[in-house]
């Protein structure tokens, strides 16, 4: 009890950032000198609970000292399944509950809203059944007879001198009237929860701690030092004007100024009344990532946050963005000395070079509880990479499934800030991860209903935690930035409608939406950076042969050319046909069915390819890129010529974006070959010679025709062949994405049958999505005072970033991931033969993987880094069953032990040694220069 106390006091004191405290402070009589003592006691009683027969008959040697005492107990087995109804946490709220409204004066409804705290300490505050159950059993609590009064006087005997101890006891009278907000709730639980877990770390705290001879002092500040936990970020506010702010924080080309919508939203970080809501609209490349880290350290600095959690739609956009997130972190002003642990958050971060080079940084800290178990021992890589200062550090204690995201800077995927709208265990360590720290969320217009249903959740309690937060988007509908604002904005929203209104009604862009907790949107609209293109759109045929006669005329005297399909099957088709025409060395493909160490290889040859003239050293004379939609982000890339299936609007304008995106060498573009220096886009993939334009059937199935209908009628005047204009970008973005998404529109008359149609499909489609979310998705913060009783009842338990994980956020079917190795014509199994060496020269092509034994580190790593996702023709539950079945006859028992954790419970597809393989009635083929084939067999 000391030790959690202890622990609870130094967190709070040394970790906790001041934005936390603060919240907390703010609705106590004694500010944060009173909250500091309130979390202290919740953490030293947290372990009440303890103290009944039916935690106690679990040993029973311990048992009979206690009996021998006249604390009299059933045995265990006695007990039975009865003692489920008083798990210590329930157990230990009831008899805080019973003694400060007993002896104390409280009634249960002042009570339940502290008691919780304790009653949740294990991941899942108690519901009222659990309450009733339990109130209905007594003997679970104290046995009957002459022992229930001893039991009564221990229990309340630990209980006040726990009160005296912790200064607790004389400031209950002033609590008694304190009505405790759900959010501040939910962080008192989460610190005990930590408090708990490092007190309860036997190399931290050993259980005799009379074999090392010290005070309680001695040993709290050993345990301490031992513990090593990095402190939160203190943020400064940066002195000086916007351009001093940027010259000093980002790597700017010479001569380079600050943009206008960058100065905006910095101006607005910095004088709105209070941190709260950013909403940045600008075009693609203008900055907007350098502005939101900008924003969040002024946004820090106001605040107290104590670090940053930036969220990106996919792993694919985290690992581009963590490397840019540490070049930021090295540039902050911090005291000399100062530490701030770093996390790249999705399932495969281990595999990115940065992240492993910090983690080489970390000292060892045993797992806390018995859910880290299977990560104690996590690979250190002995290879050099990138430098990083010993100042950022993946701590290792901080690396544990659900300690993770406490770390102070975080670069992950929507998902793990969509976790904090899902009822799940633990989930207050969510909360607690994301209160202390400014989020930003990256292409905000990339989720659909589903995903925004957890978003609009989580945004909401961000609000009420007083939490800044920045959005990003190129291309966001109105309608859906009057939807984040009011998520985050509560019930001020209901009370200002008609200015939350004007927020929907806003058609300038840039456009920069700031919303202070409390208070009005204002809207800012900086001027455009003055850069700007007109993009030919032209319809073509959705034919190879008229395609590859059409590039062939294009690219007859050079140039580089992007290809985007909507399906994996149609880059592949595509690619087939055009190699026909050009030969294998000008045409390649991308996609997202490639293994991940052959992904991020072709990430790396595109931008050395076709990434800005600085870094371009390969752009070739006369190239082709066919590619899915993994071209629409992350990359920064550059092509002469798009050709583009039709996709919602938004798509296609960020798909533009990769158009003439740099300047070669000026805006003249003379360094593109003549015939191509004018930016065009030819749209294909729809049959354009029926009345109402009949999309693929591909497409469809991806987007909805509704959205594709919509965006052919935003781009008609840009199609129409006598008075086509061209889309001005950046100026038309807003227009053609409001136009699209709106809810009434103009259709030509011969289309509007269709279209409703489409229309009531769609709709029908995002109630459904909104229903299946709203099941496990988390309700809205009560109103003060009320207990977190029931808080995540009827959850998922567990949510992480696993295929069943990501499922629960994201409305689609369940995929399937499998580790890539080879089989041997001698039946031994191998990592595939085409990995390249890495960073030191050592093969990792062709490593043995032995079965009888867990495979050495460097193989073993080397598999994992072929993981792949299999394609949708693997989510129909029948076909998924059927191939999980055929997959585990590969079983390898040697590779489920704890120190196997690259390859323990993954799945294994053996190839042969012609890259083939067969599952669940498909064929399957393999290569690196088109990734992953299936056919039906």
């Amino acid at each position: 009890m000391e030790d959690s106390a202890a622990v609870a006091g130094r967190l709070w004191d040394e970790w906790l950032p001041s934005s936390v405290r603060q919240l907390i402070a703010d609705v106590l009589p004694g500010g944060e000198a009173d909250a500091r003592r309130l979390a202290v006691w919740l953490a030293g009683i947290h372990d009440i609970g303890k103290a009944t027969p039916a935690f106690a008959c679990q040993v029973d040697s311990l048992a009979d000292v206690m009996r021998g005492h006249g604390l009299q107990m059933r045995s265990g087995p006695a007990m039975g399944a009865d003692r489920k109804l008083a798990p210590h946490g329930l157990a230990g709220q009831v008899l805080l509950g019973e003694w400060l409204e007993e002896r104390h004066g409280w009634t249960r409804r002042q009570s339940g809203q502290f008691t919780v705290v304790v009653g949740g300490h294990h991941g899942v505050p108690p519901e009222h059944g659990h309450i009733t159950a339990l109130d209905a059993r007594p003997e679970l609590l104290r046995s009957p007879g002459a022992s229930s009064a001893v039991w009564r006087r221990v229990q309340e005997e630990l209980l006040e001198s726990c009160a005296d101890e912790f200064g607790a006891g004389e400031r209950l009278g002033a609590w008694r009237s304190v009505r405790l907000p759900q959010p501040a709730q939910v962080l008192l639980t989460a610190l005990v929860i930590v408090s708990d877990w490092i007190a309860s770390n036997p190399d931290l705290f050993p259980y005799f701690p009379e074999d090392v001879p010290r005070s309680g002092e001695e040993r709290i500040a050993a345990a301490w030092r031992g513990l090593d936990l990095p402190g939160g970020w203190q943020a400064q506010m940066p002195t000086g004007d916007v351009q001093e702010l940027f010259g000093s924080r980002f790597a700017l080309p010479p001569g380079a100024g600050v943009r206008p919508v960058q100065e905006a939203a910095v101006e607005l970080a910095r004088t709105m009344s209070e941190p709260g809501l950013l909403v940045i609209e600008a075009p693609m490349g203008e900055g907007k990532t350098e502005a939101a880290l900008a924003a969040a350290e002024v946004f820090a600095a106001r605040s107290g946050a104590g670090g940053v959690f930036f969220a990106l739609p996919t792993m694919a956009t985290g690992n581009a963005m963590f490397p840019r997130l540490l070049d930021w972190l090295e540039r902050l002003p911090a005291p000399e000395g100062v530490r701030y642990s770093v996390l790249l958050a999705h399932s495969k971060a281990a595999l990115n070079e940065d992240f492993a080079q910090l983690m080489r940084h970390s000292h060892r800290v045993e797992a806390v509880d018995l859910d880290e178990m299977a990560e104690a021992d996590l690979w250190r890589p002995s290879h050099s990479t990138r430098s990083a200062g010993p100042e950022l550090v993946a701590h290792a204690w901080l690396r544990g499934r659900k300690k993770a995201m406490l770390s102070s800077f975080v670069a992950g995927t929507v998902d793990q800030l969509l976790f904090a709208g899902l009822k799940s265990r633990h989930l207050a360590l969510r909360h607690l991860a994301l209160a202390g720290k400014v989020v930003v969320i990256d292409e905000a217009h990339a989720y659909d209903t589903y995903m925004s249903v957890y978003l609009d959740r989580v945004l909401s309690w961000l609000g009420a935690y007083r939490v800044p937060v920045v959005v990003l988007s190129a291309t966001l509908p109105a309608g859906r930035r009057r939807e984040l604002a009011v998520a985050y904005a509560g019930t001020a929203a209901a009370q200002q409608a008609a200015a939350f209104d004007a927020v929907a009604e806003a058609g300038e862009y840039p456009l920069v939406t700031a919303v202070a907790p409390g208070g009005p949107p204002v809207l800012c609209r900086p001027a455009a950076s003055g850069r700007g293109m007109e993009v030919q759109v032209e319809r073509i045929d959705d034919d190879l042969d008229v395609l590859a006669g059409r590039l062939e005329s294009e690219l007859a005297h050079g140039g580089c050319a992007l290809v985007v399909r909507n399906t994996v099957r149609r880059v592949l088709d595509t690619a087939a046909a055009l190699r026909e025409r050009f030969g294998d060395a000008q045409v390649s493909v991308a996609h997202s069915c490639f293994i991940d160490v052959d992904r991020a290889a072709k990430d790396a040859d595109l931008l050395r390819r076709f990434g800005p003239p600085a870094r371009a050293t390969r752009r070739p004379d006369r190239h082709i890129v066919v590619a899915s939609q993994v071209a629409e982000q992350s990359l920064d890339v550059d092509f002469d010529l798009l050709v583009s299936d039709l996709c919602p609007v938004d798509l296609m304008l960020q798909r533009m974006g990769r158009l003439h995106r740099h300047l070669r060498p000026d805006r003249a573009q003379t360094d593109r070959p003549e015939r191509l220096r004018t930016p065009r886009c030819l749209v294909t993939g729809v049959d354009w010679t029926q009345p109402v334009p009949k999309p693929v059937r591909g497409s469809v199935a991806v987007y909805g025709a509704y959205a594709l209908l919509r965006s052919a009628v935003a781009l008609l005047p840009h199609l129409d062949d006598k008075e086509a204009r061209p889309v001005r970008l950046p100026a038309d973005i807003s227009r053609l994405v409001q136009h699209a998404y709106a809810e009434q529109a103009d259709v030509p008359s011969e289309w509007v049958q269709d279209v409703e149609v489409a229309r009531l499909q769609h709709l029908e489609h995002r109630a459904g999505q909104a229903e299946r979310a709203a099941v496990f998705r988390l309700d809205a913060a009560a109103r003060p005072g009320r207990p977190l009783f029931g808080w995540v009842a009827a959850g998922v338990g567990d949510a992480d970033d696993t295929r069943q994980g990501r499922a629960q956020v994201r409305d689609s079917r369940e995929s399937l991931e499998v580790v890539v190795v080879q089989r041997r014509s001698d039946n031994t199994l191998t990592t595939v033969p085409w990995l390249e060496a890495d960073r030191d020269g050592r093969t990792l092509a062709g490593l043995e993987l032995p079965t009888d034994q867990v495979p050495a580190p460097a193989a073993a790593r080397a598999a994992a880094s072929c993981g792949l996702r299999l394609p949708m023709q693997f989510s129909n539950a029948e076909t998924m069953d059927q191939a999980i079945g055929e997959l585990e006859e590969l079983y390898v028992r040697a590779w489920q032990m704890k120190d196997s954790h690259w390859l323990a419970g993954q799945l294994i597809l053996a190839l042969d040694e012609d890259c083939q393989t067969r599952l669940a009635g498909f064929a399957l083929r393999y290569s690196t220069s088109d990734g992953l084939e299936v056919t039906r067999a």
